[in-house]
């Protein structure tokens, strides 16, 4: 572990400190936050009890649902764009514009053509995922050097040989940083579907706590929520940092 990981540690306990002295000293009235001892303490409980498992499994399961449509989609869309510059012109402001429209507004739509189940939630969070994957990505392919492609011709390499061997390594950091961003994405389409009109998931279990004033509980999902998404996060970097080092980017 190396010294920046520690000094984040460092700070994240430091802010911990403060936020359980604020909230056992008074100054943070408890109704509105419990110390954060309290919430691992109510997080345990309710992960030892088993109530928890179908709501993460269903959560956690639409996720990565909506993360693999959205770069196996994402992915196809950013190629096709790339071999087609007239198509990318005219999609360009599209995409530059996308995230000003409210995709939110659209759920209510999809819960009348899909059911009440988990299809409208995926399709949100795959909705909010998948346009930064085609844009992390295209900008990875703007920055391939030209000299790559020169050498791709004169190899006399096909069109699927220099994708697969040129243009996907080469724009791999920004595919991977489009990724990442994927992902976030898709944790807050799918838990704010959840927590809008669901029958299931984590989104629902905090939204449910809270209109019956269950601090407890409210704080120890979120509590459960931030525990996933930074054990996911940190994968990810490590995993990043290990093909950097590969690649001698680091």
């Amino acid at each position: 572990m190396n010294k920046l990981a520690l000094a984040r540690i460092a700070v994240l306990l430091v802010l911990v400190a403060l936020l359980e002295i604020g909230c056992r000293s008074g100054l943070i009235n408890n109704f509105d936050l419990i110390p954060p001892s309290q919430m691992v303490v109510a997080l345990f409980e309710l992960l030892r009890s088993g109530s928890l498992n179908g709501a993460i499994v269903r959560t956690v399961g639409a996720v990565a649902i909506a993360v693999v449509l959205a770069i196996v989609v994402g992915l196809l869309i950013a190629i096709a764009l790339h071999a087609l510059p007239r198509l990318r012109r005219a999609i360009d402001p599209v995409l530059a514009t996308y995230y000003s429209v409210p995709i939110f507004v659209f759920y209510p739509l999809f819960i009348v053509i899909f059911g009440l189940n988990d299809r409208p939630k995926v399709l949100i969070g795959f909705l909010l995922a998948v346009v930064t994957l085609i844009a992390s990505t295209l900008n990875g392919f703007d920055r391939i050097p030209p000299v790559f492609r020169k050498t791709a011709k004169v190899m006399r390499l096909s069109r699927i040989e220099v994708v697969r061997d040129v243009i996907l390594p080469c724009a791999a950091p920004h595919i991977f940083n489009g990724i990442k961003l994927a992902i976030a994405h898709a944790f807050v389409g799918v838990l704010a579907a959840e927590f809008i009109l669901s029958t299931a998931g984590l989104g629902y279990r905090i939204s449910y706590a809270f209109h019956d004033f269950n601090s407890r509980e409210m704080y120890a999902v979120l509590l459960l929520i931030l525990i996933i998404v930074t054990i996911v996060n940190s994968f990810l970097l490590g995993w990043e940092r290990r093909l950097r080092l590969r690649r001698g980017l680091v």
